[in-house]
């Protein structure tokens, strides 16, 4: 049942909470010679790298952090930046195989043992003791060539946040960057059920060098769906609210064309916020035309106010959705009936 306010409209809000998760390899060559120049208590940092907007390291200790467990390998996770408020945080550790080993990761994941959720203040960390114990690393199957690799997951919790009426049509799902693995390939299939049958599908056709000819798309355009496959985030635009909105179209039939799910939800979300009377007809038409159930939903709730449906009607806007979008008038035209 639709509540009533006074002037006709309903508005709605919401509150939500964000998390972001990701991967980093941490490769170890020449785990022998490590242990002969770094010793109890030494730890040898890994290169900065960037999960849910922080900046992170991991800390080898390849004879135990200390005395007491100078039998294991220790690791730890670092936060490699100043920030105002402590960042809350899981972890998990543990080993990865070979390139071919973690491409499987995306369609098996990796039994992992997940840390509490830890208060990451700046420059500090936690610490796993006894990740491994020494000798059962020199007999296991990941210690190749006397090196072997960390895989380390991060999740990231975000402040919970009020939003508008978008999020009460469309819900987003989290985020899936733990599918992500580091070869370029992987990406793309993991992020787009299309880019993996024409990579690792019967679509390929004998791709060995797994190349995809893309067409019909811009390259800027492009280049912001590449940049979500990596990051899981839409990339910046502009601070103009009308180049906003149609990039945030051509994302959603780009995201449509490559069933791209969660990058769809998220542009639908984006174009509630975009809902007037001089746009409603082209979302609503966008929506028809890609199954956006959210967002028409939202736009036939927008033009549940009389002076709304009125207004669409003398746009060209309303024009071209009576032709391209024929099923839609029926419900245009009972609203302006009742109206």
């Amino acid at each position: 049942m639709r509540a009533a306010v006074a002037d006709g409209e309903l508005s709605r809000s919401a509150i939500v909470s964000d998390r972001a998760r990701g991967r980093h390899l941490l490769t170890i060559h020449g785990y022998s010679d490590t242990r002969i120049t770094a010793p109890t208590g030494k730890c040898v940092k890994s290169r900065p790298f960037t999960i849910g907007g922080h900046r992170w390291r991991i800390g080898y200790y390849p004879n135990g952090l200390s005395s007491a467990v100078e039998d294991y390998v220790s690791l730890s996770l670092v936060l490699d930046e100043d920030v105002a408020v402590a960042v809350k945080a899981q972890f998990a550790f543990c080993l990865a195989g070979d390139r071919d080993e973690c491409e499987e990761e995306l369609w098996q994941e990796l039994s992992l043992t997940w840390s509490s959720v830890k208060d990451f203040a700046s420059w500090s960390g936690w610490e796993h003791p006894k990740f491994i114990k020494s000798c059962d690393l020199r007999s296991s199957k990941h210690l190749r060539n006397d090196s072997f690799i960390i895989r380390c997951d991060i999740i990231v919790f975000h402040d919970c946040r009020a939003v508008d009426d978008a999020a009460a049509f469309v819900s987003v799902p989290p985020c899936d960057l733990r599918k992500i693995v580091c070869t370029h390939r992987c990406v793309l299939a993991a992020r787009s059920p299309v880019f993996a049958a024409e990579l690792f599908g019967p679509m390929k056709e004998g791709n060995v060098e797994g190349v995809v000819r893309v067409e019909d798309i811009e390259p800027d355009l492009f280049k912001a769906l590449l940049h979500f496959s990596y990051t899981g985030a839409l990339p910046e635009t502009s601070n103009k609210k009308e180049d906003e909105y149609t990039v945030y179209q051509h994302l959603l039939v780009a995201a449509d064309r490559y069933d791209m799910g969660r990058l769809k939800l998220i542009c639908e979300e984006k174009l509630c916020n975009y809902i007037e009377v001089s746009t409603v007809a082209n979302i609503l038409a966008l929506a028809e035309q890609h199954r956006c159930e959210g967002l028409k939903k939202a736009c036939l709730e927008f033009l549940t106010a009389p002076n709304n449906v009125r207004a669409l009607v003398a746009t060209d806007g309303f024009k071209h959705l009576s032709t391209s979008c024929p099923s839609i008038m029926v419900a245009l035209m009972a609203m302006l009936r009742i109206s």
